[in-house]
């Protein structure tokens, strides 16, 4: 009797441990200029994480212009750059922090062949993304379509012209998804839809200005208050697309990202 209850402590024990385990977290990323480098250095130095490097067969070494073709090339004709095989174990993982730049408003070439050649079934899955203006929702659209059997999260986006807000604004994203222990402080919801006064107008204005693919204007706007300022949120002439606007203390209005 003695050694059966021993057996039942060490069954109970074991299955506690399996259900309090932290979870194992590889950072997987692809990235052109270091811009995603950044980020998923980032990610890895808080998670305390194994992190690892999308590479191409056939890397983009051409000149800014060369690269610009040749992605266009690939893209029109349906054909993805071949990678190396990633050097991880991917099955030792049960979080996997998938990283890309957007191209041409969705993920980069590479980061989707990777995607078509591993399988992550099973396995949670959190998208985050460099971009010039916009891209994260399509990229996560795209992960969630090439792994349809994974458990893919929201993910986190940031603008290139904004890397040095990134730090902060990853250890609120993984704090507010439980993957590192604190408390933020919560922003409160945005305010009622209504027509954007010719104050809110310029301050879309200022934000959008100096971007050269943005062409829209600014029709209605919601806001709400958060650390140091005001964020916005503009709908505009083009239907469907949206921009996160803030206008922090002290400096210049700029926008966060384009959804369309």
């Amino acid at each position: 009797m003695k050694k059966f209850l021993l057996m039942i402590a060490a069954t109970l024990m074991a299955v506690s441990c399996a259900q309090n385990k932290t979870p194992k977290y590889l950072v997987l990323y692809y990235s052109q200029t270091n811009t995603t480098k950044a980020v998923a250095e980032e990610l890895c130095k808080r998670l305390g994480a194994d992190i690892a490097e999308i590479t191409v067969v056939n890397p983009y070494n051409g000149t800014y212009q060369e690269t610009i073709e040749r992605c266009m090339k690939e893209r029109e004709s349906g054909e993805l750059p071949e990678v190396n095989p990633i050097k991880a174990d991917l099955d030792a993982y049960d979080v996997i922090f998938f990283g890309y730049p957007i191209w041409f408003g969705t993920c980069a070439l590479p980061a989707i062949s990777a995607l078509k050649s591993i399988d992550l079934s099973g396995k949670t899955v959190v998208p985050f993304c460099t971009f010039g203006s916009g891209g994260l929702e399509v990229g996560i659209r795209e992960v969630k379509t090439a792994q349809p059997k994974a458990n893919v999260l929201s993910g986190y986006g940031v603008r290139s012209a904004r890397l040095e807000a990134m730090p902060a604004e990853v250890d609120r994203f993984l704090k507010e998804g439980g993957f590192i222990d604190g408390e933020v402080e919560e922003y409160e919801a945005f305010s009622a839809v209504h027509p954007a006064s010719e104050a809110e107008v310029a301050i879309f204005n200022a934000a959008v200005g100096t971007y050269p693919m943005i062409q829209e204007k600014a029709t209605n706007v919601a806001s709400r208050a958060i650390p140091g300022g005001t964020e916005y949120l503009f709908d505009t002439n083009s239907p469907g697309i949206k921009i996160y606007v803030i206008d922090l203390d002290g400096k210049d209005p700029d926008f966060t990202r384009v959804v369309r």
